[in-house]
């Protein structure tokens, strides 16, 4: 009681009189009877930045959609598909119709005249205010004039809005233009959701981390591959090692190097030095895979209760032979130049290995710009989301061969369900932040990037065994029994329980497993409770998923899911206005149309009024005193 009069008081001093409290009232009811914002999902972006940078501004097809319905009727293809090229890239397109000839006025009028049209219909689905604060400070008067415009009796507001035109196109039409496209995607979609896996394959998860701190409002749930990066920022040795291994492999030095400032030279030099086949990069390839097999294999050593003895595959290397012992059986391998592996002592690092891993910790601890990303993945970040009816996560919820929550043994506890995610979490959190590293903490981070139990990674990972052996039997890799019963509407409302979703509505929107549409495979599992949103943006899956990603769209009439083609380069769309071709699938359609009311911020309103009619009751019973 004493805090809610605390609470009171502090409301009364923004609401000083019963005026201001009932205008404040019909503000917040108003806003409630509006229909929701447009959440778009994504999920697996794995570094392909000109795909995601494109589905960014293009809103997932929204924007098109919108100018099909304004002008479907009235335009042709190309003159819709280049006024929507100025909306994804309002600069560049610009700059590149200027190198054919001048913009004459009445062009960039017919653009802005266009580009306002389109706005306001975004824009009728939010309350003046809000549109305002969305818009840029310095035009937020004049877009407000242009979008709210009305035909009066002697058309004095059209040649007032004539003349603010002209005045811009006189000034700097191109900045205007500029500061209008952000506002239309910013109507567009009201909130990202980014399901995990920002890192990966592709050259630009760096600019993707940029393009993302700029969002106005966006979550991100971590994937196995962003807890592997906040693991290397951190200090884990054996992050960092795989890590440099991915970027070695699959070629993005870019990001590393010219991203980061984390330069590979050292290792190039050593591995240059002491591995005798391949090229300069094969050799240095086989490094750091050595370094990161011992890495492993240390923390395996100090924490026993991973369970995950069997991937301490260095023991049972026979370098006389050039052969390894899986389960009973000899393999041969492929290339057995390991001149760093001692088999009185496997796991531990020369003294160039040492010094090697020494700089590299150094270089990732110290990155300014790695660290300015990882804080943003924690600010924005976490294991997973309860939102609007919705639960988000990347990976799985660990389960018994019976379908039932798996009892992990971490860190000195056993956590299932929701409390493993809660804990995962909270010690990611704690290691970062902290200025004495737990080491059996520290550990953990690389648990949850590829532990055969971790909600991140759920299956058995088998690195080893696809670099080194030729036998492709040996390469399965075993999956968490989650990954067969989330095909179930049983598991997924036990999921969903275990969050304290009881809603028939409510979905599990899923990431990490790509989806094989290629095969026939579906996004919709266990008759639609459970949504994975993994199409293969990253482009080594597009041959085996037959897409380039998905985005889920959750707006006042429900949700549908839109896949997308393979896109070629930002300057091919410029060039020559091509766009992504996104095939739409409806999943649910409301019968009544979703409001704010029925939002989690709506229910943070309805809280709100109840305490502002409160403070109305107690000024009433004040005046009649």
């Amino acid at each position: 009681m004493e805090q809610k009069d605390k609470y009171l008081h502090l409301l009364s001093e923004k609401y000083p009189s019963v005026r201001a409290l009932s205008r404040e009232i019909i503000n917040l009811s108003a806003i409630l009877n509006l229909p929701k914002g447009t959440e778009h999902f994504m999920s697996d972006i794995h570094g392909e930045y000109e795909a995601f940078c494109h589905i960014l501004n293009n809103c997932a097809g929204v924007i098109r959609e919108k100018a099909d319905r304004l002008y479907g009727e009235k335009l042709s293809d190309n003159e819709i598909e280049e006024i929507c090229t100025i909306i994804y890239y309002p600069r560049e397109k610009l700059r590149l119709i200027k190198k054919g000839h001048v913009i004459s006025a009445d062009r960039y009028r017919l653009i802005i005249n266009r580009m306002i049209e389109i706005a306001a219909m975004l824009s009728s689905k939010y309350t003046r205010s809000k549109v305002r604060k969305a818009m840029p400070a310095d035009y937020a008067y004049i877009i407000d004039e242009l979008i709210h415009a009305q035909k009066d009796e002697d058309d004095n507001q059209i040649r007032y809005h004539e003349r603010i035109l002209n005045s811009i196109i006189g000034l700097d039409a191109d900045d205007f233009i500029e500061a209008l496209a952000g506002l239309i995607k910013r109507l567009a979609v009201d909130h990202l959701h980014i399901v995990g896996d920002i890192f990966d394959r592709g050259q630009g998860a760096d600019k993707i981390l940029d393009l993302l701190m700029a969002h106005h409002s966006l979550d991100i749930q971590w994937g196995n591959h962003d807890i592997l990066w906040i693991g290397a920022a951190c200090g884990n040795e054996a992050c960092i090692a795989n890590v440099v291994r991915g970027c070695i492999k699959y070629n993005t030095l870019e990001t590393l190097e010219n991203g980061y400032g984390i330069s590979l030279r050292n290792l190039t030099v050593f591995a240059g030095q002491t591995y005798a086949n391949g090229d300069a990069m094969e050799k240095a390839l086989r490094a750091i895979t050595v370094m990161q097999f011992k890495a492993e294999g240390q923390i395996l050593r100090r924490n026993p209760e991973y369970q995950m003895k069997d991937r301490m595959m260095l023991e049972k290397i026979d370098l006389t032979n050039g052969t390894v012992r899986i389960e009973e059986q000899d393999y041969p391998l492929k290339d057995s130049d390991l001149p760093t592996v001692q088999s009185h002592s496997p796991y531990s690092y020369s003294e160039e290995e040492q010094s090697i891993m020494d700089g590299l910790k150094a270089a990732f601890l110290n990155s300014v710009r790695l660290q300015k990303h990882i804080r943003f993945l924690l600010a924005k970040g976490s294991m997973y989301l309860c939102t609007n009816g919705n639960l988000l996560y990347h990976g799985c919820i660990p389960l018994d061969e019976g379908g039932n929550f798996f009892g992990v043994r971490v860190l000195g506890g056993i956590y299932k369900g929701k409390a493993l995610l809660d804990m995962a979490d909270k010690t990611v959190r704690y290691v970062y932040f902290s200025k004495e590293k737990s080491a059996e903490k520290l550990d953990f981070l690389w648990y949850l990037w590829c532990g055969r139990r971790s909600p991140l990674c759920g299956r058995n990972i088998k690195t080893f065994e696809r670099y080194f052996i030729e036998d492709k039997s040996t390469w399965h890799e075993e999956a968490d029994p989650y990954y067969r019963y989330y095909e179930t509407e049983k598991c997924c409302s036990m999921i969903l329980r275990e969050f304290d979703l009881y809603s028939p509505y409510s979905h599990i929107i899923n990431g990490h497993t790509p989806v094989l549409a290629s095969k026939g495979e579906t996004p919709l599992k266990a008759n639609g409770k459970l949504l994975v949103i993994d199409g293969g943006f990253c482009k080594d899956y597009q041959p085996k998923t037959g897409i380039a990603g998905y985005t889920l769209i959750y707006n006042s009439h429900g949700l549908r899911i839109k896949a997308h083609q393979p896109f070629e380069s930002i300057e091919k769309a410029l060039e020559e206005n091509i766009d992504i071709i996104s095939s739409s699938q409806l999943i649910e359609t409301e019968k009544n149309r979703i409001m704010v009311k029925d939002t989690d911020n709506g229910q943070a309103i309805m809280e709100e009024i109840d305490d502002l009619y409160e403070l109305l009751e107690r000024y009433k019973t004040m005046n009649n005193v």
